[in-house]
């Protein structure tokens, strides 16, 4: 059998902005072959199709789809994600899944069974576990460098005009900038400290005219007793070089863009490390991961468990937007 037809089988179904990251990263990596596109909007598929040399389709559920991938990545909107991987996975074909997997943790639940009685992957595309300044802040804080964490500060803030968007439309999305940039910010934190038991979130000002929330702070507790902020908004910069920042009782430590550092206590010199967010390389990483996982060659950095906590923490930040009171991840949200 040539090299070629042993490659991991891949189609991507929606072929949007996040796509595109994705459709760059199968084509950088040997091991895998892009087969198939999907979309409804079939210029769209059309155009992917002739830049990758791919077949392009129009519905997900047409057979062609599943005889030609092994493996399948799911980038349209989240209102979408259960009912697409639910077919996928039933046809014994292996999915990831963009952020959020789901909108609501019962679907994600319902996913994640469905994948262990097909024995088949399913993961969540969550690209900052896959960069490698985060992987580095992991073992820092996991070798006690940083002492234990009692502080967690972290902010995705940008303007961006999102009235055209699909991302703004609740039915679509599933909410605003909580469940859109919330995702992230909910599975860095469990990364690095754990599991959230509680979350206590509050809708800014609203500066656009949307349909959902465009700012929101949002504040947590771990298991472990660390506690956090998360800032998100597409209405303000922080004007920031820094998204996350860690401090512990004996360390504090910064996750930058561009660069990272971090200092123990009675030393006064910053130790720099890393060389910030580098989105192509983190989106590789992703896919490869993927399809180690599928080959048995490697253990999924992102599990299902980990996946189902992230909507249940944002699932939770809702609920208590809506009540303006705490919330405990798992067990309150409805």
């Amino acid at each position: 059998m040539s090299g070629v037809a042993e490659r991991l089988r891949f189609a991507v179904v929606g072929c949007g902005r996040i796509a595109q990251a994705h459709l760059a990263a199968i084509a950088s990596i040997g091991e895998v072959q892009l087969n198939a596109v999907v979309d409804v909007r079939e210029p769209a598929a059309k155009a992917v199709a002739e830049q990758y040399r791919c077949e392009a389709i129009a519905d997900y559920k047409d057979p062609r789809v599943t005889a030609a991938a092994d493996a399948v990545v799911i980038c349209t909107p989240p209102q979408t994600h259960a009912e697409i991987a639910r077919h996928f996975l039933e046809r014994g074909v292996h999915v990831m899944v963009e952020k959020p997997i789901t909108i609501r943790s019962a679907d994600a639940q319902g996913l994640a069974r469905l994948a262990q009685e097909k024995q088949r992957v399913l993961m969540m595309a969550s690209k900052f576990r896959y960069v490698p300044d985060v992987q580095k802040t992991k073992a820092l804080v996991e070798s006690g460098a940083l002492g234990k964490i009692v502080l967690y500060e972290n902010a995705f803030c940008s303007k961006v005009a999102m009235g055209e968007r699909w991302n703004a439309q609740p039915d679509v999305a599933g909410g605003g900038v909580l469940i859109d940039n919330g995702c992230h910010s909910a599975d860095i934190a469990r990364y690095l400290l754990g599991p959230i038991s509680h979350v206590h979130a509050h809708r800014g000002i609203a500066a656009q005219q949307l349909p959902v929330e465009d700012t929101v702070r949002f504040e947590f507790r771990t298991g472990g007793g660390s506690i956090g902020t998360v800032d998100l908004s597409w209405s303000l910069n922080k004007e920031s070089d820094v998204y996350l920042a860690l401090y512990g009782t004996q360390g504090t430590l910064f996750l930058g863009w561009k660069e990272s550092r971090y200092r123990q206590d009675g030393n006064s010199v910053w130790v720099p490390f890393g060389s910030g967010y580098d989105k192509v390389a983190a989106f590789r990483g992703q896919i490869e991961n993927f399809a180690a996982t599928i080959a048995k060659r490697d253990a999924p950095l992102i599990t299902v468990q980990d996946a189902l906590a992230s909507v249940e923490v944002i699932e939770a930040a809702y609920e208590s937007m809506r009540r303006d009171t705490w919330v405990k991840v798992g067990g309150d949200a409805k």
